[in-house]
């Protein structure tokens, strides 16, 4: 049983979980748009997503502990390294140009991290922090399927850019508002600056807007639209019940594993 905690808790802080779910949003935008990105592609997202939240976690934690480093994080810093030297050999194999567009993301993924003005990274800015891990999250999930399979970005590409950002932005109140007792103040974090209570009214106003916006795409598929709106009312119930004191995996877990159970639906519906 140990061991079985262990090797949980190392898929959760280990990010293989939060990269699933990128992974799943990756595919969700693929079967929308039936496009067929690589599994080179599709491998590259998944180890990227690894690499890049680990260094986010443990980077700072890791120089100033660098000799007494638990087994656990020496474990996660391994494991990083692996993949990113893998996600390195996978970067030969991509285009120039998907190369490109995930180098903006990846860049802004670096600032987030790394000082850069007034010895502050994005997330120190006030107020900024979710927006830009949605922006990442979007961009990775909606644009680079397409730029990958070298089709052309429509009007309908460019809602489903702004409905994902939202959807992400919504995704992340439940950790924001469970760090709202940890967070510096100075981060303005939007359950700092509304409240909790106020932060669910927002999350929901959200999620609402990015329903609304299916209405204006040419062409959706009632599987596609079933399970966003599944997945919506599962994740706005979530919002709904999150506090600060969250039971462990709450957030890490259960919340952050909804995209992934939005493909397993949207999967399901559409083979039937």
């Amino acid at each position: 049983m140990n061991f079985l905690r262990g090797v949980f808790r190392f898929y959760i802080n280990g990010s293989i979980h939060v990269a699933l779910a990128v992974l799943a949003f990756f595919f969700i935008t693929a079967l929308e748009y039936n496009l067929k990105p690589s599994t080179t592609t599709s491998a590259f997202i998944f180890l990227g997503t690894i690499s890049a939240y680990n260094f986010v976690k443990y980077a700072s934690i890791a120089g100033l502990h660098h000799r007494s480093l638990t087994n656990s994080l020496r474990a996660i810093q391994i494991f990083s390294a692996v993949c990113l030297l893998l996600w390195i050999f996978l970067a030969f194999q991509l285009s120039f140009t998907t190369i490109l567009f995930i180098a903006l993301f990846g860049v802004t993924t670096v600032l987030y991290a790394v000082p850069f003005a007034q010895h502050r990274s994005l997330r120190m800015f006030s107020g900024l922090k979710i927006f830009v891990v949605a922006f990442v999250w979007a961009g990775i999930t909606v644009i680079i399927p397409f730029i990958a399979s070298e089709s052309a970005i429509t009007t309908d590409v460019i809602l489903t850019f702004i409905q994902r950002f939202l959807i992400v932005v919504v995704l992340i109140l439940p950790f924001e508002i469970r760090d709202i007792q940890y967070d510096a103040v100075a981060l303005k974090t939007i359950p700092q600056q509304l409240g909790i209570k106020n932060t669910k009214k927002a999350g929901l106003a959200a999620l609402s807007i990015s329903l609304f916006i299916e209405f204006f795409k040419e062409a959706s598929e009632a599987a596609y639209i079933t399970s966003l709106l599944l997945f919506s009312i599962i994740l706005g119930w979530a919002v709904f019940i999150s506090k600060k004191e969250q039971k462990r995996y709450f957030s890490s877990f259960w919340v952050e594993g909804l995209p992934i159970l939005w493909f397993v639906m949207y999967v399901t519906l559409k083979t039937i």
